[in-house]
């Protein structure tokens, strides 16, 4: 009987120590998250399930086209997953033409699914603090992102994580573009 305690008790330690590595891993490393709507197609999709590098930024700072997650303030554990556009201090504007500027110079990208048809708060010049980044979806004109209210600019301190790999569905299993 005393063998059969011992090993019962190496198990159990052995599953807490798991436990403990799995919840600490998830907390600091990174975590899976689910992709609900189309405000990042074509790059994401409704349904997608993608891992959320939460070390990343542990190092660097965010930089500018990488897709982040983070809270969405009105909402308990609801997350947005958009797209860096603007960086702390910079001036952000969208014209009528749809034309996103960057401290006066149009941005030169190809995330973008459409032509912008509501530049939002961004019709006029948005000043970016030091620590605020200007998101966007990429699917634009059907995105809640930093062009509205309900979203704003995002605060460095509340991004989550960069997303990082997409693990499902297996056919688009992979490590998602960025910059």
């Amino acid at each position: 009987m005393n063998k059969l305690l011992k090993k019962v008790l190496n198990i159990s330690i052995y599953i807490l120590v798991l436990l403990v590595l799995t919840y600490c891993a998830v907390l600091f490393l990174g975590q899976r998250i689910s992709v609900i709507g189309s405000s990042m197609e074509p790059t994401l999709s409704d349904g997608d399930n993608l891992i959320v590098d939460k070390i990343t930024y542990r190092f660097r700072e965010p930089k500018r086209f990488d897709i982040i997650v983070f809270p969405y303030q009105y909402a308990s554990n609801t997350y947005y997953i958009k797209r860096i556009i603007g960086l702390p201090g910079e001036k952000i504007r969208i014209d009528a033409e749809g034309r996103i500027y960057i401290n006066g110079e149009v941005l030169e990208e190809n995330y973008g699914k459409e032509v912008i048809v509501d530049a939002g708060l961004a019709a006029a010049e948005i000043i970016l603090g030091d620590d605020e980044y200007f998101v966007m979806g990429d699917n634009r004109n059907d995105s809640a992102d930093s062009r509205f209210l309900s979203v704003g600019n995002i605060k460095r301190e509340s991004i989550m994580g960069r997303a990082w790999l997409r693990i499902y569905p297996f056919q688009s299993f992979g490590i998602l573009k960025h910059a």
